[in-house]
């Protein structure tokens, strides 16, 4: 008989892969966070800590509600107790800690953590990590967008936008070439995405690029972001009226239709932004079929094929929050109050930090699905976290696929 392949068992830890996990966030960082922010004078028994622990549990856990996070916590209570003292909340606890607790110190958290990730861990989130063509650029990229979270209508009356629709809205900005997020701002889902966009381009540096969907487009903060010398480019509206000034002739490329300098036509409009507005016509293949797009910018000189392929670039905003959906616990929520969904929300983009930084240190070549896959399943389990990624699978990842140039940077535009 052929004896059968014993498969490789990952190496003993002393800890447990959550402890492990908690264990990238600084002992000290929470609790200076709660003592800022008021939330220690709010906790007795059930620590902010542990209020952190038992959330950042339920995402990667993927669980349904607060019984699913409480019983879970309570028959791992020992193994629950080695990080950092956690104790298990009961229900009343944690829906009491996710109602009262401000929301506020979650998300400073979130970007207490990416500031310690980046200077600790060398190499993380710095540089050109994004392949193809945002490699041609010196300068920042970001792109702006949101994405919609659905609530319950009966129990969430303060999140409704329509009679029977209830949802929030998580605004970002998001660095293109680190693809970690710059901005971001969580609310309601009943304000359109241009009244944030004031908020999320504050800090935007001379020389950067930012892009964007038609829904941002809103002349006056586009002409304060050209004062300011950032460079962006976008989708035109449809009843857009403008005058054509002059043609261009910037690339021979066969896709390109139309480039033309021009001005506003409308007095309300041009007031808005009194300057000249590059317009560019092209023609891009969406399900196999050629659809023309008219895109917008502020930079003269870039060629008429640079501005289409910076906004194909904006698609990765796109597949962050296929990421963090596909992943996150951001369906069921462990509380109505808009405090309790910002927990939630924040603590989760925690863990999809922290999870990008177990792939970048780690070397990890499969797919953040499958990242997080394996972390679940073994978050109890006493195993040795970076030997377990780093040995994991037997299928080797994807090589890369030769073809044209152009299909390589920016699939789709051919």
């Amino acid at each position: 008989m052929k004896k059968q392949r014993q498969k490789h068992k990952p190496a003993g830890h002393r800890y447990t892969t959550l402890k492990q996990l908690c264990n990238l966030i600084p002992g000290h960082m929470v609790t200076n966070l709660a003592k800022k922010h008021g939330v220690d004078a709010r906790s007795r028994t059930y620590t902010p800590w542990s209020h952190v622990v038992s959330l950042l549990y339920a995402h990667l856990a993927h669980a349904l509600g607060l019984n699913d996070v409480c019983d879970a916590l309570q028959m791992n209570a020992a193994a629950l107790s080695t990080i950092r003292g956690a104790v298990p909340p009961s229900r009343n606890n944690l829906s009491h800690a996710n109602q009262v607790r401000d929301a506020n110190m979650a998300e400073e958290l979130y970007w207490s953590m990416m500031k310690h990730l980046m200077d600790t861990v060398p190499g993380f989130a710095k540089g050109k990590v994004r392949s193809g063509y945002l490699r041609r650029f010196s300068k920042t990229i970001h792109a702006l967008d949101s994405t919609t979270i659905q609530l319950v209508a009966n129990s969430m009356d303060w999140a409704k936008h329509r009679r029977r629709k209830a949802a929030a809205k998580c605004h970002m900005r998001l660095d293109l070439q680190s693809f970690l997020p710059r901005c971001a701002i969580v609310d309601t889902a009943k304000y359109h995405d241009s009244r944030k966009t004031l908020s999320l381009c504050a800090d935007l540096e001379p020389g950067e690029i930012v892009v964007f969907d038609k829904a941002y487009i809103k002349f006056k903060h586009l002409s304060e972001l050209t004062e300011r010398g950032v460079n962006w480019a976008g989708r035109a509206k449809d009843n857009m009226q403008y005058t054509v000034i002059r043609s261009l002739e910037t690339t021979k490329h066969k896709r390109i239709l139309r480039d033309e300098v021009i001005e506003l036509a409308l007095d309300k409009s041009k007031e808005a932004y009194p300057r000249e507005l590059r317009r560019v016509v092209a023609l891009v293949e969406i399900n196999g079929q050629d659809i023309e797009m008219v895109f917008l910018t502020n930079h003269l000189k870039w060629s008429a094929w640079t501005v289409a392929e910076l906004y194909r670039c904006r698609w990765d905003i796109e597949v962050f929050f296929k990421e963090i959906k596909q992943t996150l616990q951001l369906s069921d929520f462990l509380g109505y109050s808009a405090n309790a969904v910002r927990w939630q929300v924040w603590t989760g983009l925690l863990v999809h930090l922290l999870m990008r930084c177990l792939k970048f240190m780690h070397g990890w070549d499969h797919s953040f699905k499958r990242l997080f896959t394996v972390v679940r399943s073994s978050l109890w389990r006493r195993w040795n976290l970076p030997a377990l990624l780093e040995s994991y699978g037997t299928a080797k990842p994807p090589g890369r696929i030769r073809g044209a140039p152009e299909q390589a940077y920016l699939p789709g535009f051919v």
